[in-house]
């Protein structure tokens, strides 16, 4: 319990400071909210049972405990989207104007067939969340009708000032996407399908795969026209993987609104860094397939409380590693576990041992100091070669 009250008195401070009055309303939402992360960093769990163990107050029964938890995800004034860019841009607060921010946008399949769309912010080999959407779905794959909501709450939560490379697989290339990215202000490197239309310079018209570069190698072209005429001229890095042993590789078309070369495939390629932000909701860390919801508003809300907790527990990893601590959490020799993850075990640690506490809400943009290392062997491979066998018209 001393850690939890704690933890609380830290954590509701700074949501007290960043969040405005006017958003939160009642001042009991905005406890029940820090109640629910620190429920969600000490047990572990998505239960909100569990969550009820770590609560200090004057309820004397278990069930009204996990029913504080459950009136708040059915609150219609607890609204993710006004409740959560506060605090990212109290993150972000030591970026400057012009610093480039790689935002990956994709979707995850939920249980009681809900699909999840979000972007994020890549951030050190995973992401953090920014904007979202919950929505009953029969698939993974949603229209540009289905996400634009989410592209505008995007572009609302983040600093206009900062340099914004939107990053999507395929399915998401849309002329309307296009449109949006270039009326936003922002670059983009997205994937393209297969059967995706190319108008080449010399005036050929051909599908991507015609295109295609064999095993190891890439191909650029610059200044054709892809989908739609009024999205203006485009430029494409194409290239096919090496396969891995046992592994089915699919060949990259990415579509960039600037001159591409091989730095473009390493832009796209800080794209599944999203994935990883998916896995932490789910089996390695938060859980979140074993919810009971079954909701639209109310598993929204619980990603409220998701995107809250990942990034005040990257932001205290940040903190570790920046004063050199890291090692009194994690047992590699070179930084084996994410910025999440160190920052969880800092957490559950940290009051009993006495350990100095960082800022609930403060993300670095410096270059990361300990890049993670699954081991030395691989840190000693060599980073993918291209091949590149074709430049500018074939």
């Amino acid at each position: 319990m001393g850690d939890s009250r704690q933890m609380y008195q830290t954590l509701f401070s700074a949501l007290w400071k960043h969040i405005p009055r006017r958003v939160f309303g009642d001042v009991r939402r905005l406890v029940t909210l820090t109640w629910a992360v620190i429920g969600l960093c000490l047990t572990k769990s998505i239960s909100l049972n569990d969550w009820g163990e770590v609560v200090i107050s004057n309820a004397q029964y278990a069930a009204s405990r996990q029913r504080r938890f459950r009136r708040w995800l059915g609150n219609k004034w607890v609204v993710p989207h006004t409740f959560y860019p506060p605090l990212l841009r109290a993150a972000l607060a030591d970026w400057e104007p012009g610093e480039r921010m790689d935002v990956a946008l994709d979707t995850s399949v939920l249980p009681n067939g809900y699909v999840l769309i979000r972007t994020s912010l890549v951030y050190r080999g995973r992401a953090l969340p920014i904007a979202w959407r919950v929505f009953k779905h029969s698939s993974a794959s949603v229209s540009y009708d289905d996400y634009e909501i989410v592209l505008q709450q995007t572009r609302d939560a983040l600093p206009s000032e900062m340099v914004i490379v939107l990053l999507a697989d395929r399915g998401f290339l849309h002329r309307k996407l296009v449109l949006f990215a270039r009326k936003a202000g922002w670059h983009y490197r997205l994937r393209a399908k297969a059967s995706t239309v190319v108008h080449l310079r010399d005036r050929r018209v051909v599908s991507m795969s015609e295109l295609r570069p064999c095993k190891g190698a890439a191909h650029f072209y610059h200044n054709i026209r892809v989908l739609d005429d009024d999205i203006g001229l485009a430029h494409l890095a194409l290239a096919t993987p090496a396969p891995e042993k046992g592994k089915k590789v699919d060949p990259w078309y990415v579509v960039s609104d600037e001159p591409t070369d091989v730095t473009t495939l390493d832009e796209y390629g800080l794209r599944f860094d999203i994935e990883e932000n998916f896995l932490d909701d789910k089996s390695n860390g938060f859980q979140v397939e074993s919810s009971k919801l079954d909701d639209v508003s109310a598993i929204s809300r619980l990603f409220l409380i998701l995107a809250v907790a990942t990034l005040h527990l990257t932001s205290v990893g940040v903190g570790v590693v920046k004063a050199r601590t890291r090692r009194w959490v994690d047992t590699h020799w070179d930084r084996g576990m994410t910025y999440l993850k160190i920052g969880w075990k800092w957490l559950r640690q940290q009051y009993r041992r006495g350990w100095p506490t960082f800022s609930p809400f403060a993300i670095d943009p410096a270059p990361d100091p300990e890049p993670a290392v699954a081991s030395r062997r691989k840190a000693a491979q060599l980073k993918r070669q291209w091949v590149v066998s074709c430049f500018g018209l074939p």
